[in-house]
């Protein structure tokens, strides 16, 4: 996947994971575009490769970081919107791209710029129990909707 986005510049993948419930949700297709550290602004959700493993987070902040031979480096910082704690600083070397758009059940969502401080997502990132439910009820929602266009149809 790191290939593909540093020598192509584009990729399309699914979402897996609850980090970034509700603005994204397990099955969403991403479509993420190459960009550079100094292109990426807080609020922006971004793909990333830590320890062998794709993040698509969003960025709360950027800092500075020691590297090799005394030199400071920037990164940025990112979380899950539905995640108490940041994540290790994200280096340039780290960075594959920015989400530009996200597809559920073949319609575009909007991305939001921030995560969401509502009542409900405070709900979602305080409770694993209130996600899970909130899951379930999505997928059952979409089930319901199936069953009844193959009634009609």
């Amino acid at each position: 996947m790191e290939e593909v986005v540093r020598s192509l510049g584009a990729v399309r993948l699914r979402t897996l994971g609850t980090s970034m419930v509700p603005a994204m949700l397990p099955g969403d297709l991403v479509s993420v575009r190459r960009a550079g550290l100094d292109e990426i602004s807080a609020g922006e959700v971004v793909l990333f490769l830590q320890n062998g493993r794709l993040f698509v987070h969003r960025v709360v902040g950027r800092n500075v970081v020691s590297a090799a031979g005394n030199t400071e480096e920037p990164c940025l910082i990112t979380r899950g919107d539905r995640v108490r704690h940041d994540d290790p600083p994200v280096s340039s070397k780290e960075l594959l791209g920015r989400v530009v758009s996200i597809e559920r059940n073949n319609r575009h969502i909007e991305l939001a710029s921030h995560g969401s401080n509502s009542l409900f997502a405070r709900l979602l990132r305080a409770s694993d129990r209130a996600t899970y439910l909130y899951l379930r009820l999505g997928a059952c929602g979409r089930t319901l909707l199936s069953w009844g266009a193959k009634c009609r149809g």
